[in-house]
């Protein structure tokens, strides 16, 4: 089994393999994954380390994979109007919401009951499959900018 402790930068080394993960995985610095190619490995990363889309990371024999955020069913409202974004953000964050926040459009893990309180707020929500790349927060030592 592969053993995966090291995030390098994109020059340092030729990407082999891909390991595909949804946004629950990729916050978990210690576990067992299945790359892409079917090959078991270990991620044996510091704590605290939340892997993005295009993070490439190097196991013990050399071999290097890139991260790839999983396609996910996700709630996605768009919104024009700032105010109204901010106190969206707002009320699904009281709720400790994981939010995907892009210029005009917020995205959360799908979920009925959320669903229905942001239609009840006066939003459209679709549900979608995508990657969900959420923030981390002020405390989670890397912030994650969007477009």
């Amino acid at each position: 089994m592969l053993h995966f402790s090291e995030r390098i930068s994109a020059g340092d080394a030729t990407v082999q393999t891909t390991l595909t993960l949804p946004w629950a995985k990729r916050t978990k610095s210690r576990q067992r994954v299945r790359l892409d190619d079917g090959r078991e490995a270990g991620l044996f990363l510091e704590r605290g380390v939340i892997l993005r889309s295009g993070n490439l990371l190097r196991a013990e024999d050399g071999t290097v994979v890139e991260v790839r955020a999983a396609l996910e069913t996700v709630s996605t409202v768009i919104i024009a109007d700032s105010l109204q974004m901010a106190r969206l953000c707002y009320h699904l964050g009281n709720r400790h919401v994981e939010l995907e926040i892009i210029t005009n459009r917020i995205r959360y893990p799908h979920d009925h009951v959320l669903d229905e309180m942001v239609a009840g707020l006066g939003h459209e929500v679709s549900v979608e499959e995508t990657p969900l790349e959420p923030e981390t927060g002020a405390y989670g030592g890397h912030g994650h900018h969007h477009e």
